[in-house]
């Protein structure tokens, strides 16, 4: 950065700042009735510009505006952020009449801990996610009663308020930045200076425009620039705050600073960031794949739900499965690894517009060179035999691209089980999400087994029979790593964020789906009317799907459901 342009940002940071500390003053003011109306305006302002959301998002990322994967980004775009708003709108809603968020909550037990339903939450999730359940289980300790009560945080006592939280945006998906700019405020209590990732400045008027509101309260001003701006940013004296969403080498930059002397300081235990900072930073995501009978149909269902939990969004999430754990002696395993390279291979084609794509494919390459290439360009690696003893480059670096390993162990049943959880937990960066794939009649025949494999888990969303990302589009679920990790070996990040339900304690969210698409699900006697869910990478008519979905959270109707379930089922 050039002088002139780093005394202008430093402008337009202190113009910003000072903005926002003024707004602070207006927000304590602002009742928990006043704070709920400017969230309904912004949800009705996400509908109305959740188009232009979503084309900004297209040329981003290099779509095809005709293609089914543009369902993509309503689902991870204007979609989530508004059933984000309801959700949290309804929880100030419940504080204003002086009730629990969780007063009337389903609450449960699980490995010792307490549990609360996040989905279904009502109705419109019953039908729209029928099969699909999701638990929040709070820390160990945290009992039913104490939970109701704190749940609520910051807007517990809405009057104080805790300064400026400075929020770095993710550069993936373009609904983490507003959803981590709300829980900020919200959850915290803090005012925002966001600041977008250079990839998605385009977003720039389009967010603008949704949070108009918070913006002419002055409780919100959004930035942009490079990574000089968000340094300058996270350590403005004004700043109390700090959470982003990226990588662990960025985190650690900006905690620990850079060079030799970021060493001596980690060493030391000197940072030199001098104010608090949440994160969520991803890793290397595995998918755990339990031996049972499956027919044909499951094989290839199955392998097109992996192939899609690796390649969303071109690969570029944070919980993308990097690795698939099978067993070695699954009579089966060779047709399900050849009905996944197929799944993975025929995908869509798509542009690899995340920055440094094709550098950490080329480098998985070098690691790999008897990797498959698949994909119509070669630019999906498919590497199998890794070693969960030897120190593979795939356990320990997220490559945020269409790399998928397969990690293939001894044994079957329980002690499968065992190994794969013992690999999951010990082998592989990060702790943000783990996926289990399992017949029911295996989950059946390992019983209380498999609930102590969830048990031992140590992510913060575990998925059985379903990606972990429903539990990021379930904005009563909770997202983030597994807790306890530190400033100095920080995994998947600190802290947690979405929880519109405000919940004090929370340790993980386990989310379950049906092992078999409707109408197959229901003859198997799986209670489950999704078909092939909108976010897979071969669903025909996710964008339709997608689009009329946003258009319903953004103005729930029941006649709105017609029109969904008629799309979802030609998908």
């Amino acid at each position: 950065m050039q002088p002139e342009q780093a005394v202008a940002a430093d402008t337009v940071i202190d113009t910003a700042l000072a903005e926002l500390a003024a707004g602070e003053q207006k927000w304590s003011r602002l009742p928990l009735a006043g704070r709920r109306a400017l969230l309904d305006r912004m949800r009705t302002l996400t509908g109305r510009h959740a188009r232009e959301w979503v084309e900004a998002a297209v040329r981003i990322k290099g779509l095809d505006p005709a293609s089914p994967l543009v369902g993509e980004e309503w689902l991870s775009g204007p979609y989530a952020f508004a059933t984000s708003l309801t959700a949290v709108s309804r929880t100030l809603e419940s504080l204003e009449r002086g009730v629990s968020p969780l007063a009337n909550a389903t609450f449960g037990t699980a490995g010792g801990r307490v549990t609360v339903r996040a989905l279904p939450a009502g109705l419109y999730d019953e039908l729209l996610l029928s099969g699909f359940r999701a638990e929040v289980w709070l820390q160990r300790g945290v009992d039913a009663v104490t939970a109701r009560a704190g749940a609520g945080l910051a807007q517990l006592d809405p009057a104080r308020t805790h300064g400026i939280g400075a929020v770095l945006g993710a550069g993936n998906i373009t609904s983490i930045a507003p959803l981590d700019t709300i829980y900020e405020l919200i959850a915290h209590n803090r005012v925002v200076a966001l600041k977008l990732n250079p990839v998605t400045d385009p977003l720039l008027p389009v967010f603008e425009k949704i949070f108009a509101p918070l913006i002419e309260l002055g409780v919100v001003r959004v930035l942009t620039g490079g990574p000089e701006v968000g340094g300058q940013l996270v350590r403005h004296e004004r700043v109390a705050h700090v959470h982003m969403t990226g990588s662990a080498v960025t985190h650690d930059a900006i905690v620990w600073g850079t060079g030799p002397e970021a060493a001596e300081r980690k060493k030391a235990g000197t940072p030199l960031l001098d104010k608090p900072i949440t994160s969520e930073l991803g890793g290397v995501s595995p998918t755990i794949v339990l031996p049972g009978e499956w027919s044909t149909p499951d094989l290839e269902f199955q392998a097109e739900h992996i192939a899609t939990q690796r390649l969303h969004n071109g690969g570029y999430n944070c919980v993308a499965t990097q690795a698939v754990i099978v067993s070695a002696d699954w009579p089966q395993k060779d047709a399900f690894l050849a009905a996944l390279t197929a799944a993975v291979d025929r995908a869509p084609n798509r542009h690899a517009y995340y920055p440094g794509s094709d550098h950490r494919v080329a480098g998985a390459r070098t690691s790999y060179p008897d990797a498959r290439r698949l994909g119509r360009g070669g630019e999906r690696l498919l590497v199998a035999g890794l070693d969960p003893d030897t120190d593979e480059a795939l356990f320990t670096s997220e490559y945020f691209a269409p790399v998928l390993g397969i990690v293939e162990l001894p044994g079957s049943g329980a002690g499968f089980a065992r190994a794969a959880v013992d690999t999951a937990n010990e082998k592989f960066t990060g702790t943000l999400g783990v996926n289990i794939v399992a017949h029911p009649d295996t989950v059946a025949a390992l019983g209380t087994e498999f609930d102590t494999m969830i048990e031992r888990l140590r992510y913060g969303t575990v998925a059985v029979n379903a990606w972990t990302a429903v539990g990021y589009l379930t904005p009563t679920a909770s997202w983030g790593a597994y807790p306890g990790h530190t400033l100095d070996d920080v995994q998947s990040g600190i802290g947690v964020v979405h929880n519109a339900w405000l919940i004090d304690g929370i340790e993980r969210t386990v989310v379950r789906g049906p092992f078999r698409p409707a109408p197959r699900s229901v003859l198997h006697g799986e209670w489950s009317l999704t078909p092939k869910p909108p976010w897979f990478v071969s669903n025909r008519t996710a964008a339709r799907t997608g689009r009329l979905l946003t258009d319903f959270a953004a103005d729930p109707r029941w006649t709105r459901l017609p029109a969904i379930f008629a799309s979802a089922l030609r998908g």
